[in-house]
């Protein structure tokens, strides 16, 4: 996306508005423009079709504004001028026409009763046509429509963005919130199944000798089979970039999509190691957040 020039490297919504009027040389332009989410961009046009020979040059314009979304845009025209019709008169049409009637008159010897007013009323002899304009002129006053209505269009986008980043990273800051919970009471449960093992054991000898080596080697198969650690630090990785991202600004919604998904995988892999009900309840939280999150990263351009 090409940046406008005094428009700052923000976080954008996909969802907008903008409206401008421009009333020029009796010449009257409204442009009004949407949008909600869409993967690409996709732009809908409705305008009269006096103004289609723009529609290249509107797309075009339209794309140092946005980059992605389905924008609807709807155009209106009107010429206030007085005169904005023309008479023309075929000569030639008319002619032809006068020879073939004086050729039907000598043909069955028929009365000369051929006026003006017969003629005139004989199709194409006199047409109506609208003054066209110059198309310079036009496309300069109706760019300048254009163009107001983008720049609301965006800032309305940059100050919805805003929102949205705000709710993001408070969103972001919760699930580290929650992945800490878990880094601390990971050894907790090592800790715990090894004083049960260790207890079980104890109670099946009936007595106090323990083979100790053998009960490391089973907590340590144990705390292999539930370490999560490699996933907290993907996690914790994948939540400081999406922060970072969005403290950076820029149409990053493609991104921060593939992100999200990869941070919903490492939570279900958690999920599935999770031997002990305070970090499985506490995994299905952050789950439950990262598909908000993911929601909100749909919103963003």
């Amino acid at each position: 996306m090409v940046a406008k020039k005094g428009i700052a490297i923000m976080i954008k919504s996909m969802t907008g508005f903008g409206r401008c009027e421009v009333t020029e040389n009796n010449r009257k332009f409204t442009v009004e423009m949407k949008a909600v989410n869409h993967r690409y961009l996709d732009v809908n046009v409705k305008m009269p079709k006096k103004l289609n020979f723009f529609e290249s040059s509107i797309r075009n314009e339209l794309k140092n504004y946005i980059s992605r979304g389905k924008v609807d845009l709807f155009i209106t025209y009107e010429d206030l001028s007085e005169n904005t019709t023309n008479v023309h008169y075929n000569k030639e049409l008319a002619a032809e026409y006068l020879q073939y009637l004086r050729q039907i008159q000598q043909d069955f010897g028929l009365e000369d009763d051929i006026r003006v007013s017969t003629l005139s009323k004989y199709p194409d002899v006199f047409t109506m046509e609208e003054n066209e304009g110059d198309e310079e002129e036009i496309w300069k006053e109706l760019k300048k429509a254009l163009d107001g209505a983008a720049e609301m269009f965006v800032q309305s986008r940059i100050t919805e963005g805003e929102n949205l980043k705000n709710d993001l990273i408070a969103k972001l800051d919760g699930m580290l919130r929650l992945v800490d919970f878990i880094a601390e009471r990971s050894p907790q449960i090592i800790a715990e199944y090894r004083q049960k093992l260790q207890d079980k054991v104890k109670e099946m000898l009936g007595d106090n000798t323990v083979d100790e080596a053998r009960l490391v080697t089973e907590v340590t198969i144990f705390a292999d089979k539930v370490c999560v650690d490699e996933e907290m630090v993907r996690l914790r990785s994948h939540v400081e970039t999406t922060k970072a991202a969005l403290l950076a600004g820029g149409s990053i919604g493609r991104k921060l999509d593939f992100i999200a998904q990869e941070m919903n995988r490492e939570a279900n892999t958690i999920l599935s190691k999770s031997n002990d009900l305070e970090i499985s309840n506490v995994g299905i939280e952050l789950k439950t957040e990262i598909e908000k999150v993911r929601e909100q990263i749909q919103n963003i351009e």
